[in-house]
């Protein structure tokens, strides 16, 4: 399945190996070295991603906690700072009930040691999925790689699969992508990636800087 394509990315890849790695031993450091705090940003940032900006989503949840309000603030109030994202009126209601699904009665933060029960990144991807408002499997998808367990997961977002499609991983770039499809795409990517010897992890931040020439989150 390697065409000429391929061969195209390959040698991008061996330019930006190095930064790639370091992006995802940060992401690791993040699980590792993190507090139930630091995972909940994680976690709130992948609401604020669809449709949005990557650095805006993160910019304003930069803001939001310096400024005190991402622990504790109501939606109104958390609402001014989230204009730099879409559809920010429903963004602020679905982090208002996320904080409250990942805190204990006495309010403390339990993200972290929520997750922690999980046996596989597949098992915590379906539950988010069926629990959390805002997050489709792109999303949860997204917030497990940031944290260190994208190893065999796919973050099929339009720029991915039509570089999927250039690289003839799929046929055609799909109007609508269910559940389903989603996992099967997914099983496929992770075949290629075999074939070509690029973990999964990796060729997701490589195949974003084909479009956005960045490596970010």
């Amino acid at each position: 399945m390697k065409n000429a394509y391929f061969y195209e990315v390959q040698k991008i890849y061996e330019n930006i190996r190095s930064r790639i790695e370091e992006r995802l031993d940060e992401y690791r450091k993040i699980w590792r070295d993190g507090d139930n705090k630091d995972i909940f940003c994680e976690l709130a940032f992948c609401i604020l991603t669809p449709q949005s900006k990557a650095r805006n989503a993160w910019k304003a949840i930069s803001e939001l906690r310096d400024n005190k309000l991402l622990f504790t603030g109501s939606e109104e109030e958390m609402l001014p700072f989230l204009n730099i994202v879409r559809f920010n009126r429903t963004k602020a209601k679905n982090l208002y009930i996320l904080r409250k699904q990942m805190t204990d009665e006495n309010g403390k933060f339990i993200t972290k040691d929520f997750f922690s029960t999980f046996n596989s990144a597949f098992e915590m991807r379906e539950w988010i999925v069926k629990n959390i408002r805002g997050m489709s499997y792109k999303e949860a998808s997204h917030f497990l790689r940031n944290v260190g367990f994208g190893q065999e997961l796919a973050i099929l977002d339009r720029h991915i699969l039509k570089n999927l499609a250039a690289l003839d991983v799929i046929k055609e770039v799909p109007k609508t992508v269910t559940p389903k499809l989603y996992k099967e795409i997914e099983e496929k990517l992770k075949e290629y990636c075999k074939e070509i010897d690029i973990p999964m992890e990796n060729i997701d931040l490589l195949l974003w800087y084909l479009e956005a020439k960045d490596i970010f989150k």
